[in-house]
């Protein structure tokens, strides 16, 4: 390799490193505290309904990559286009998100629509990224996509932005420069242009023959199943750690990608040691025991409980997702592998997180009007979150006549813990109660999913780099 081919790697790797670090910083900038932020500003039942545009983005995503983005215009320009329009959606929707309950429906749609302009991002920049660079690169990139993360995470807490609807207008401007600068991208054709339509691959036709492998059928099924759990984690920690005292949930949780940082970096070494089910294993095991924790630490609100119930996001996450990932590539054929990685982000992020945030906020079966069960103690408050809706607003309305604090007051509180004078504590005793009966309830699913997955799931994949025949 010469050195101006060096050089031009490194600038390629800082161009695409930034990419990604906008791409995340833009979705972890509202996102993270969203249940938050609605639940204390009078829309409280719009929470469900918003986060499930993700999923149901996730679900529509290939079908545009397939039918429109790999086809006919460069991937960089795609994004470009898609995220402009969606941080003018983003910006409508800070506008009207004052306005409270009577806005919460169009509010729903607009995050739908604006999740439709996210997902596809997701793809096209992992396909900019590997059309320019050699693939032992590709994670020195990604893992600024992470960073991203934790710095949004950090400002929400640096700017006392957690609980407010503010988060809309800085998701408004992050995307409008993510999409800014998806133009100065280098150029990445179409990589379908001028070939025919294969709906086979679009819709996944060929990857769903692995399911005749019952090994890869258990993994697929638990991996979807395990994601409703997952679900009550990304929905509803930020509002539980507003009500167990945290000022800023937000920078808080960022905790838990820090974390994955350092899981993603010794995953190789994992994965050669340890082998597929014991690491797979390990990642839904983390989740019943973070689950536990958060129930068994709410009633006192005891703080180390809750910084490992987030701090374990890493290995929950890394042994699980990217161990996946890496599973599925080598039991898929090299002509399917892309459909496969497609089919399990459909089948996790798609409808296992769908399913999973209906559940985290008791909604509603699809096209019924039956209540999906979410607590286990069936009292006055039974769906949705534990009903700290009043505890977060009491917890607000006492800071609103605090004395403004400096930048350095801020920045020292971001992972602080405390309730402000005035706070009731017997309406602190009633709510956590309520959030370690709701607690119990996703710990109790991850913990059958991990039984089901120990006893049914048995394959023996090679934990090196070579290609699985």
């Amino acid at each position: 390799m010469t050195a101006d081919t060096t050089l031009s790697e490194k600038n390629t790797l800082t161009k695409l490193s930034i990419m990604m670090f906008l791409q995340f910083f833009t979705w972890g900038s509202w996102f993270v505290t969203l249940a938050l932020a609605l639940g204390t500003n009078d829309l409280a039942a719009v929470i469900g309904g918003a986060f499930e545009s993700a999923p149901i983005a996730a679900i529509f995503a290939p079908l545009f990559l397939g039918l429109v983005a790999d086809r006919f215009f460069p991937s960089e320009k795609v994004m470009g286009v898609l995220m402009v329009i969606g941080a003018a959606i983003m910006a409508y929707i800070a506008s009207i998100a004052p306005s409270g309950a009577s806005a919460g429906p169009k509010i729903v749609t607009l995050m739908i629509a604006y999740m439709c302009c996210y997902m596809p991002t997701l793809g096209l920049a992992n396909t900019i990224t590997f059309t320019h660079l050699p693939q032992e690169l590709f994670p020195k990139a990604r893992v600024w996509g992470t960073i991203g993360w934790i710095v949004a995470g950090l400002f929400l807490g640096f700017a006392g932005m957690s609980n407010s609807l503010g988060i809309f207008w800085l998701a408004a401007g992050a995307s409008l420069a993510f999409g800014i600068y998806s133009f100065l991208l280098p150029s990445t054709p179409a990589p379908s242009k001028d070939q025919p339509l294969n709906v086979r691959s679009l819709l996944m036709l060929d990857a769903f023959k692995l399911f005749k492998n019952p090994a890869f059928a258990v993994f697929a099924i638990c991996s979807m199943l395990i994601c409703i759990p997952l679900a009550y984690y990304y929905a509803q920690t930020a509002g539980f750690l507003a009500a167990a005292g945290y000022s800023e949930p937000g920078s808080f949780m960022s905790i838990g990608q820090m974390s994955e940082i350092f899981f993603m970096l010794l995953i190789p070494f994992f994965f050669r040691k340890l082998g597929v089910k014991l690491m797979l294993l390990i990642g839904m095991g983390c989740w019943v025991l973070r689950y536990a924790l958060f129930a068994y630490g709410a009633p006192d609100q005891v703080a180390w409980m809750l910084l490992l119930g987030v701090a374990l996001h890493g290995i929950c996450y890394d042994f699980f997702f990217v161990t996946g990932f890496i599973y599925t590539d080598k039991k898929a054929p090299a002509a399917i592998r892309g459909q496969a990685q497609a089919l399990l982000v459909f089948l996790t992020q798609g409808l296992g997180m769908f399913f999973g945030f209906r559940f985290a906020f008791g909604g509603n079966f699809p096209f019924t009007e039956t209540k999906l069960p979410n607590i286990i103690t069936q009292g006055e408050n039974v769906y949705g979150t534990a009903a700290s809706g009043d505890l977060v607003n009491a917890i607000k309305a006492a800071n609103e006549g605090a004395p403004a604090k400096s930048s350095m007051e801020q920045l020292g509180g971001m992972f602080g813990k405390g309730y402000p004078e005035g706070i009731d504590k017997e309406l602190v005793t009633k709510n956590m109660s309520e959030w370690q009966d709701y607690w119990h309830y996703p710990m109790y699913l991850a913990a059958a999913i991990f039984v089901i997955f120990a006893l049914f799931f048995w394959d023996k994949v090679k934990t090196d780099d070579e290609d699985q025949t």
